[in-house]
């Protein structure tokens, strides 16, 4: 990357997902028996020439600045392209996800969707035949230049074969993500320095400055799981620092599973917390958007959350606003994390308009959309120039540092949920009881443990599902 923050070399290592498999089609050379190329054959569609269309888009970016980025481009687009109308769809993550599948298969299914990676949702809308494959419109728009493999391959799922289940993360592409993301530690710098703490630089500095905010009065962490996927993110980042490559492997669904030493101890450093008084007790009853709200209102020194969240905290705090990867267990260590890139936009598989709608995902991916995100503050899966000229101790700056920290580390763990088709259900419920102090840390690892063994044997056919140790 020069010192530009460039492509290839920024990402080569952001996450150790399998190669594509060998399928016609999936690495965008060419179309698997039955497709159709886009219409303009090699060259590029001209969505010009498509005449008066109505293009409409279901996202789920509802937050300050990724709300204002996809608004601009939108307009962008429509200006560039007179002819088409963007009829935008706008959900929260919670109600996207309830209400998509009904959308995609109703009637007047909507022509690019946000799907989010995995088998509950992403896996499932291609098994049910909802989701174009994208790999001939990579190939036309060189998207597998501009994206990594090992990124692009999270929002891939196997083709069907006889006796197999589907898999992610390999085989063709059903869309391609505009923004990257991780579970960081975002901190307030006022709150920290009346305590008398400085930012940790190790692990073991961080959790020693929860003891210290505690003491002085301060609450260490803001927390708010009523929604029930914030502890998604916030016990993943635990298990994260138990080591990353087993973490990552059994969400690929090839490692050693959930029932073991690692799922229990992450357990158990967040009931330590919440017996320390470090979470707040009512966190259950707590919505995510109300304890963000605390924070930025100085309730809290730190909270854990994605990047996603940069912009309406900035819009609050300002420069008060520190935000880091988890810290690494030892100084100027290799940081791991929950994190990857956001859900990934998609081309519906009944549009009446699939050249046009390839042309919007490839002009909302492009290098002046990654310039429009980090402007907006919001974190380009392939950050541009604008990254560049940001200053470094500022949070846009401290949040591009973390992401290229991360991404050369190779220490971006997939979400959870993506594990099974029930993963996000099972998940959640357990994570809410175990919160509320209704279930031990042993006996959660062995609920997890009991909705990925039997979907990782099935996979497998008669193989081990594994059940060791993560």
């Amino acid at each position: 990357m020069s010192p530009r923050f460039t492509r290839r070399s920024m990402l080569a290592a952001a996450l150790a997902v399998g190669a594509a498999s060998c399928t016609p089609g999936t690495d965008g050379s060419g179309a698997a028996a039955g497709d159709t190329a886009p219409g303009g054959g090699n060259g590029i569609p001209d969505p010009a020439k498509a005449g008066n269309v109505t293009l409409r888009v279901w996202d789920q970016e509802v937050r300050g600045g990724t709300n204002a980025e996809i608004e601009q481009l939108n307009e962008e687009f429509q200006q560039k392209y007179p002819n088409v109308t963007i009829k935008r769809v706008s959900r929260s993550f919670d109600d996207l996800k309830t209400t998509l599948k009904l959308a995609l298969s109703g009637n007047n299914p909507p022509d690019v969707v946000q799907a989010n990676q995995g088998y509950p949702d992403m896996v499932a809308f291609v098994e049910a035949g909802l989701l174009t494959p994208l790999d001939n419109y990579a190939g036309v728009y060189e998207w597998n230049t501009r994206y990594p493999t090992t990124l692009l391959n999270l929002n891939r799922v196997s083709v069907a074969e006889p006796g197999a289940s589907r898999r992610f993360g390999t085989g063709r592409l059903y869309g391609i993500s505009q923004t990257g993301e991780f579970v960081g530690l975002y901190y307030n710098k006022k709150v920290l320095k009346q305590a008398g703490v400085q930012p940790p630089r190790t692990w073991a500095e961080f959790t020693d400055t929860l003891a210290k905010l505690k003491k002085s009065g301060e609450l260490p962490i803001q927390f708010g799981n009523l929604d029930k996927w914030p502890a998604i993110h916030t016990f993943g980042m635990l298990q994260d620092q138990q080591g990353a490559e087993q973490a990552r492997d059994t969400v690929l669904g090839r490692g050693d599973g959930f029932a073991g030493s690692r799922t229990t101890k992450a357990a158990t450093t967040l009931t330590d917390w919440l017996d320390r008084g470090y979470l707040p007790k009512d966190a259950n009853g707590l919505g995510y958007d109300d304890a963000n709200k605390k924070f930025m209102a100085g309730q809290g020194a730190y909270t854990i959350t994605g990047t996603w969240m940069q912009a309406d905290l900035k819009k609050r705090l300002g420069d008060d606003l520190g935000v880091m990867p988890p810290p690494p267990p030892t100084e100027g260590g290799k940081p791991v994390t929950t994190g990857g890139q956001g859900l990934a936009w998609s081309v519906t598989s009944r549009s009446a308009h699939p050249e046009v709608a390839a042309a919007y995902l490839d002009f909302i991916t492009s290098e002046h959309a990654a310039d429009v995100m980090t402007r907006n503050g919001v974190l380009p899966a392939v950050p541009g120039k604008a990254a560049d000229a940001l200053d470094p101790k500022s949070p846009d700056g401290q949040m591009i540092d973390g992401w290229r920290q991360l991404t050369s580390a190779d220490g971006l763990v997939p979400y959870l949920d993506y594990a099974t088709p029930t993963f996000y259900d099972t998940t959640s419920a357990a994570l809410q009881d175990l919160i509320a102090g209704k279930t031990p840390p042993r006996n959660f690892a062995r609920t997890l443990q009991s909705d990925y063994a039997p979907f990782i044997k099935k996979q497998q056919g008669n193989g081990s599902s594994g059940a060791s140790g993560s």
